[in-house]
């Protein structure tokens, strides 16, 4: 599919879970994904285009209900998005009338379902397993995950996409905006990482602001959720299910057999259609 091919211009959705907000583009019903890098820059411009923190294109399933890929909003991919992987799953479900969904990403085939009645406005997302050996983040060597040679001790997790986890006595205070794109680059990411900033509160409980590759500061990341509870889970100083307030609200993470499920609440809040203009470019 060539974005010449839609003169009339292109639908999308606007989503956010926890203000962590999204521009989804539904192109099941095409044979090919639309999404470029040079759409992707000129959607997430907050100031020319639509804005948003990822963009995620739903696409028919082959072995799954669907299959979702990510841009970030300076046009490169992102392999993984839990929160707009929840805000996409509510949409499907609610759509079709199903409480669950199987879903394939680059991360690779995930499960999502409603929770409870229904009622909590709630969508669960399992994240699959953390990866925890320095290829699989990956890193550029051979290191301790557990505690990264770089100043302020952080442990390295992937999630689908790589993240560096530093543990801090006020996540107010802590230097997100000034650390963040330093450790984005740092030499030890050859793809760059997403950057968290925890503050463990009880066993039960963590703060986390976030620094997100590609992006920057958003008020909220589902795979960077993920990876915190992890990571502090393996440090030995919280519970493997904890509650954790990020800039934009709360999530429920749940470090299982089965892998890290992630609960909160979604919002679908307009749907657009993007110019013509635009989309060519």
């Amino acid at each position: 599919m060539q974005i010449k091919d839609i003169p009339q211009g292109l639908p999308f959705m606007k989503m956010h879970g926890l203000g962590n907000d999204f521009v989804v583009i539904d192109s099941r019903a095409r044979r090919e994904a639309v999404t470029t890098p040079a759409l992707a820059r000129a959607v997430g411009d907050r100031h020319r285009g639509v804005g948003f923190d990822q963009l995620a294109e739903i696409r028919s399933g082959q072995d799954t209900d669907i299959e979702l890929d990510f841009w970030n909003s300076d046009g490169t991919r992102a392999g993984a998005c839990g929160n707009a992987t929840r805000c996409v799953a509510a949409f499907v479900m609610g759509e079709t009338g199903s409480r669950s969904l199987s879903i394939r990403t680059a991360r690779g085939l995930l499960h999502a379902r409603i929770e409870g009645d229904g009622t909590s406005g709630e969508t669960s997302v399992n994240m699959g397993h953390p990866q925890l050996d320095w290829q699989e983040i990956p890193l550029a060597r051979d290191v301790d995950t557990l505690h990264l040679p770089l100043s302020g001790d952080p442990v390295g997790v992937g999630m689908g996409n790589p993240h560096c986890v530093f543990f801090v006595p006020d996540a107010e205070a802590a230097p997100v905006t000034e650390q963040g794109p330093k450790v984005e680059h740092d030499p030890l990411f050859p793809q760059q990482t997403n950057v968290e900033f925890a503050e463990v509160r009880a066993r039960d409980e963590i703060r986390m602001r976030v620094w997100e590759r590609g992006t920057g500061v958003t008020l909220a990341c589902g795979s960077g959720a993920c990876a915190a509870l992890v990571a502090a889970h393996r440090r030995g100083l919280t519970e493997s299910r904890v509650r954790m307030e990020l800039d934009g609200g709360w999530l429920t993470l749940d470090w299982r057999d089965d892998g890290v499920w992630m609960t909160g609440p979604t919002a679908h809040v307009f749907n657009g259609l993007l110019s013509a203009d635009l989309v060519g470019g």
